[in-house]
């Protein structure tokens, strides 16, 4: 494994993390130049701010020269973490999170653009809420709506009928999926505390908590890995669903990406049932 640290990071205030492999390249992009300004709007009210990005490349990521010379201009510092392969996502993140002496650390997907004052909402949030220590923004799809992405403990059910059944089938289970989403209480407006289960796509932790954890479980390779440290941060701090922080994912499910994702998400829910208890219906 390589670690190319282009300049000392120091203690931070802020690290994030985003694990690629063969990313879309225009998407990465899009989400670099966000966190970008984002971090530039924070940087106009926190003038001790300090940022580094770590990037861990599980293969095939591009060219970005362009892209993290923005970055180094915006006052982020950067890694690159390569040459371990393909790791798998929570293991891919864990190899950054063991070298972040920061404050919050930020698990960020390669296809999600950030608001322009979304780390300053949600680190002014964690200012004021000691007690937090796992924070999950609104998040939004391409058309402005928002995705349900805090879930409750799901059942083999619930999982089969949302990530495999044809769209028109799924709506036969629309109260069962819409309690299992959340949907008559995750809204734009309303502070959600501790929802059991967040999304991994946009995961901003208290650093120290997230050490405490040790970081994802790197028995799942890819699903799961965020419902697994999900329901593990209720042991030890509070989590919270914060509206005003807000983001945009370009993300789709397993079923949509193939029989290599169907089975990586098999496997990952058996590891997943093994720890936390089978739920069937």
């Amino acid at each position: 494994m390589t670690v190319n640290a282009v300049s000392s990071m120091g203690h931070g205030v802020l690290s994030v993390s985003m694990v690629v492999y063969r990313p879309d390249q225009q998407l990465l992009e899009q989400t670099l130049g966000s966190l970008g300004v984002a971090v530039k709007a924070l940087s106009r009210v926190r003038s001790e701010l300090s940022v580094h990005l770590f990037l861990v490349d599980n293969g095939g990521m591009p060219d970005l020269r362009r892209a993290l010379g923005l970055l180094e201009q915006a006052g982020i510092r950067h890694t690159v973490i390569s040459g371990h392969g393909n790791v798998g996502y929570g293991r891919g993140h864990n190899l950054a999170i063991e070298h972040a002496p920061s404050q919050y650390h930020l698990v960020l997907n390669p296809d999600i653009d950030i608001e322009s004052d979304a780390l300053l909402t949600a680190i002014e949030f964690f200012e004021g809420h000691p007690e937090v220590g796992l924070l999950t923004p609104a998040i939004l799809d391409e058309g402005g709506r928002l995705q349900y992405l805090c879930r409750r403990y799901p059942t083999l059910v619930d999982l089969f009928v949302r990530g495999f059944m044809p769209h028109a089938v799924r709506r036969l289970f629309d109260a069962r999926l819409a309690r299992y989403e959340m949907r008559a209480t995750i809204n734009e407006r309303d502070l959600v505390w501790d929802p059991p289960i967040v999304s991994g796509c946009f995961m901003l932790f208290r650093t120290d908590v997230l050490k405490k954890l040790a970081g994802f479980d790197a028995r799942y390779f890819l699903y799961f890995e965020d419902y697994d440290l999900s329901l593990r941060a209720h042991d030890v701090a509070r989590v919270v669903y914060a509206p005003s922080v807000r983001v945009l994912h370009h993300g789709g499910g397993a079923s949509r990406k193939g029989l290599a994702h169907i089975r990586m998400f098999v496997s990952s829910a058996r590891k997943f049932y093994n720890r936390f208890g089978w739920k069937w219906l």
